[in-house]
């Protein structure tokens, strides 16, 4: 799949979100998070979030606002994400449903260990910005 059919139709995307979310979560306390990318927030794709979320959207023109410039403090934006998509693609998926397997089979992989080791990097980002009172972060290298 590429990356233009996955931002121009929003609807591939909700439908991998929705989904998941039927198979592994309440959808009662689910919050959605995204940037702001332009595939992101295309008036169709918002109003679909808005419609499956609700006030729970928090994305550039959702009803909680992505910061604009924001770093990277989730262990999502830091690490999963990146993680997962140079292993998804790795082998180039062609369709939906490979790219489903991909994401299915790499998520299944990730061990305690190494989810043990990005809540660490996470702390001490916290920490970081505790004690510097939000000034900017240097690059900090974490260690995996």
């Amino acid at each position: 799949m590429r990356t233009r059919d996955y931002c121009s139709h929003p609807s591939i995307r909700l439908h991998w979100v929705q989904t998941c979310m039927s198979k592994c979560l309440d959808k009662v306390e689910l919050w959605f998070q995204q940037d702001g990318a332009t595939c992101h927030t295309a008036r169709a794709t918002i109003d679909l979030l808005k419609d499956t979320f609700g006030d729970r959207l928090i994305s550039r023109f959702g009803p909680v606002n992505w910061p604009p410039r924001s770093c990277d403090l989730t262990p999502l934006d830091y690490f999963l994400w990146g993680y997962v998509k140079s292993l998804v693609y790795a082998d180039k998926p062609q369709t939906l449903h490979h790219l489903e397997d991909n994401i299915r089979r790499v998520i299944g992989d990730i061990r305690p260990q190494m989810l043990e080791k990005v809540i660490e990097n996470w702390k001490s980002k916290l920490d970081y910005i505790r004690v510097s009172h939000g000034s900017p972060m240097p690059e900090i290298i974490f260690k995996m």
